[in-house]
């Protein structure tokens, strides 16, 4: 599947699910991309429906205006069929129905990103510091999930769950007083850890470029302090816990430094994975 999420076919089907989230006429298609596409939807209804009462950065509305305007521009110039549209003189001709239908998309997809991304920026605001059991908690993991679905690349998913990890660490601190939702943010923690550093160990595998197991190793060495610092004062259930925690992150930087070890050898590809990535053979003697 496209990775994209805005390729041509998937934006088509994504105007049509939002068309009819509002209202428009049923679509009788489907594609591989609308389960994802439906998620998104609904956290944009959600959004809309929920936002609080909190004023957008003006720099942000700016930012935000010039994005979308330069994306219609490439948008304009990469298709062909706009500009061999007939003119208008003296009355306008319609378009023709594949031209109207793709203009009508594009303009979905960027008002469907303005009215979105306005939306996440009150949200975000409003939801940072929510933790399980807060009524807007269920929208700040929500949020997450949109960034995830609109990162262009398998690293930029990698940072995004190293840094939700260390979001599930911020509110795993607030817990300690409950045994049960603490261990279940340390589950999610280490779920994020592992599944970010998959997509950056894979990359620098594919690309033999050590430059993703640097974030991997800044990462480990920052997260490793702070998950340290929950053992004080814990009982001995949240310590075992930690611990569980720590051993994960002493098990990246090992699989890191041995990975970093096998691209400067010039190795082949590993060809063995598993949950933190790629299994990489170790280095001759005297290599």
């Amino acid at each position: 599947m496209d990775s994209d999420l805005f390729s041509r076919r998937r934006a088509v089907r994504f105007a049509q699910l939002l068309d009819e989230a509002n209202g428009g006429r049923r679509h009788h298609v489907r594609s591989r991309a609308d389960d994802q596409l439906t998620r998104l939807v609904a956290v944009g209804q959600r959004l809309v429906a929920e936002r609080p009462d909190v004023q957008v950065d003006v720099e942000f509305r700016a930012s935000l205006r010039a994005m979308l305007v330069a994306a219609a521009e490439r948008e304009h110039a990469a298709d062909p069929a706009v500009d061999s549209a007939p003119q208008a003189t003296g009355r306008s001709p319609l378009l023709g129905g594949a031209t109207a239908r793709r203009a009508r998309a594009r303009g979905a997809i960027l008002v469907g990103i303005a009215a979105g991304a306005v939306a996440v920026s009150g949200i975000s605001a409003a939801s940072e510091n929510a933790v399980p059991g807060d009524a807007l908690y269920g929208m700040k993991r929500s949020t997450e999930r949109a960034q995830l679905a609109l990162a262009n690349s398998d690293l930029s998913r990698g940072q995004l769950f190293l840094d939700f990890a260390r979001t599930r660490l911020d509110e795993a601190a607030t817990l300690r007083d409950d045994a049960t939702g603490f261990s279940a943010v340390l589950d999610d923690m280490d779920a994020d850890t592992r599944q970010g550093v998959r997509l950056l160990t894979t990359g620098a595998a594919q690309h033999t470029d050590p430059a993703a197991l640097d974030a991997v190793n800044t990462f480990v060495s920052g997260q490793r302090r702070a998950v340290a610092g929950l053992l004080d004062g814990a009982g001995s259930a949240e310590r075992e816990r930690t611990r569980q925690s720590l051993a994960l992150l002493d098990a990246i930087r090992k699989r890191s430094d041995a990975l970093r070890a096998a691209i400067a050898c010039t190795l082949p590809t590993p060809v063995g994975s598993d949950a933190l990535g790629p299994i990489p053979p170790g280095c001759p003697i005297g290599r």
